[in-house]
């Protein structure tokens, strides 16, 4: 089945079964790795990438449903060299240990400020439930108000 989309601002088509995961087209098809497996259920966000600006668990997401979005992988997120608010406030407080869920988190956090500019721990903690094995929650949480400060001083 021959599926277009948009992602990071390119036209796209595939021909893949249009039940595969988005992921693995992402992955293996287009091999953009930054977009990483996790658990293969929609439960720890390792995956997770944006679909018209929604932030989307992609291993659960059937590629046939992306026909004629936009979609945003990590590679997407920055314009050009100069980092997005979120990779810069991720790199400013060290946020990753191993790094494997980083990108998801980044990206659900990016789609949190694109709906919400100021959250609070409250909505961090209802909005972002991305798991990570090696617990920087704690980093992580002021990373996401760093760049909401960031993106609020860029505005």
């Amino acid at each position: 089945m021959e599926i277009t989309f948009t992602i990071n601002g390119q036209s796209t088509t595939v021909d893949v079964d249009g039940n595969t995961p988005l992921l693995w087209v992402v992955r293996d098809v287009l091999d953009l790795k930054g977009t990483k497996f996790g658990c293969g259920k929609a439960a720890c966000g390792a995956c997770t990438l944006h679909i018209d600006g929604m932030a989307i668990r992609s291993c659960s997401y059937p590629v046939q449903y992306a026909s004629d979005k936009q979609i945003t992988t990590i590679e997407g997120l920055s314009n050009g060299s100069e980092l997005h608010p979120v990779q810069q406030a991720w790199e400013e407080e060290i946020v990753p240990q191993c790094g494997y869920c980083q990108p998801g988190f980044m990206m659900a956090t990016a789609a949190l400020l694109n709906q919400n500019p100021n959250p609070t721990d409250e909505d961090i903690d209802n909005n972002i439930s991305n798991v990570c094995r090696c617990a920087t929650y704690y980093r992580m949480r002021k990373a996401i108000h760093r760049a909401a400060e960031i993106t609020n001083q860029n505005a």
